[in-house]
């Protein structure tokens, strides 16, 4: 069970802004309320623009919260774009293998945070994907949605996933987030489960992947022209190896990815060797249901194999409600049954 829990910033500084004022007071009081101790760690809420400026000091708080015997649960606060600035702090000398060695502590962000799974992925450490503080703790509707608190709650009381269903729910995705806001419900549509696209509806392994805007950007300098090259420098982006038998998961962002722009991510997943490599591909839903048909278009089109089973409108990632997915755990996919089951 959960007792310590380190919040971290380790992309966007967001949550140091006092126009967040009123979202770090909602969700620290339902972390309180669950009889945890909550720390921010050292920088966690220095601002956007100090955040933006020190990746070092970023790379400082992940390192002090899993050195810290204390810690259960590091949660990182919300996403962002320039998480990959951290990798020098991380792994010039070894910094982050040292850190982690012999803990077995919680890791749980998603979107830019896709890149610290990467990282904890290449020393070894298995993470948690599907939830951020800022963007489900303290969601402004009077409570967690209940979907997504079930699954963080299970992850506190447990510490892992046993299985995922689908919700029977999806919501439209807020767009103001003042205090006017607080006790204002999202839009609530109803949701149909999980998709069959091709292939076989049973299959397994180790899930392993993130945002696809994200893991675009481990190729295309078209953001951040130094990204790709420090991916490659410190090896952050899997071999085509590391990805054989695994289960691919992508999910899309808040920027509503253009579709060709989404294609063109397939097209270097598949030059890398995944689609080649892997048992299977997960896709979560888009936010908002935005180019949900031109996505599976591209998805059957680039990889071009249908054999190979992709899964699609899984509530996993920018599209709300969230569960959680275990990283470097062996999942059972079973679309008959519609569920994801782990371990």
């Amino acid at each position: 069970m959960v007792k310590n829990v380190a919040v971290v910033s380790l992309s966007a500084g967001v949550l140091g802004e006092s126009f967040a004022k009123h979202e770090l007071d909602i969700g620290a009081k339902r972390l309180a309320d669950y009889g945890l101790n909550v720390r921010f760690m050292p920088h966690a809420l220095a601002g956007i623009e100090y955040i933006k400026n020190h990746p070092e000091d970023r790379a400082a708080d992940l390192l002090a919260a899993f050195r810290d015997p204390e810690i259960d649960m590091i949660l990182c606060a919300i996403g962002g774009d320039d998480t990959y600035r951290l990798a020098p702090y991380l792994f010039a000398n070894g910094e982050l293998e040292t850190a982690v060695s012999g803990t077995d502590k919680i890791f749980l962000g998603f979107s830019d945070t896709t890149v610290n799974h990467m990282m904890l992925h290449k020393v070894g450490v298995k993470t948690f994907y599907g939830q951020s503080f800022l963007s489900d703790v303290c969601e402004l509707g009077g409570e967690m949605l209940p979907y997504t608190r079930r699954y963080f709650e299970e992850l506190l009381q447990t510490g892992t996933i046993r299985a995922v269903t689908p919700s029977d729910t999806w919501y439209e995705a807020r767009t103001d987030f003042s205090p006017e806001q607080a006790g204002v419900p999202l839009p609530a549509h109803p949701d149909t489960g999980f998709e069959l696209l091709q292939g076989r509806p049973r299959f397994s392994g180790k899930i392993l992947g993130g945002c696809i805007d994200t893991l675009f950007d481990f190729f295309d300098g078209g953001r951040y022209a130094d990204m790709p090259v420090l991916c490659q420098k410190y090896g952050l982006f899997p071999s085509a190896e590391d990805w054989r038998g695994r289960i691919l998961l992508i999910e899309s962002s808040e920027e509503y990815m253009p579709p060709e722009k989404y294609r063109r991510a397939l097209e270097y997943f598949k030059t890398a060797g995944v689609f080649g490599a892997v048992s299977g591909v997960l896709v979560g839903k888009p936010m908002d249901r935005k180019y949900e048909a031109e996505y599976k278009a591209a998805l059957t089109d680039v990889i071009a194999d249908p054999t190979l089973p992709v899964v699609c409108n899984i509530n996993i990632g920018h599209a709300l409600p969230r569960c959680i997915l275990p990283f470097g755990v062996e999942a059972a996919v079973d679309v008959n049954g519609q569920k994801i089951t782990f371990g």
